[in-house]
């Protein structure tokens, strides 16, 4: 299984590379996929390779859904999970079965 990090583009570099940045680190990636891009768009990276431009809200919700997974590795922190799904914590459940359009 492949997982897709949210990234900001910090520097292009060519029509191909860009800098990128997550969480403070920099990364060079191929930008062969969706094409060169300015400085402060949020691309979704896999394997070095960004597949995806995304919003900056985007970005944030699947950046707090990386860090829930990863808090529920360690265990026991189940209230700073809760914090990272604030749209859903008062949103009613969707039985996508019963729900289609």
């Amino acid at each position: 299984m492949c997982i897709g990090i949210p990234m900001q583009v910090v520097d292009c570099i060519s029509d191909t590379f860009a800098t990128c940045q997550d969480q403070g680190v920099n990364k060079t990636i191929n930008m062969q996929l969706v094409g060169p891009q300015i400085t402060g768009t949020w691309v979704l990276v896999f394997i070095d390779s960004a597949r995806e431009i995304v919003s900056a809200g985007k970005a944030k919700e699947i950046s707090d859904a990386l860090t829930a997974v990863s808090l529920a590795t360690m265990g026991g922190q189940e209230g700073r999970i809760q914090q990272l799904f604030g749209d859903l914590i008062d949103r009613e459940p969707i039985n996508p079965f019963l729900n289609k359009e």
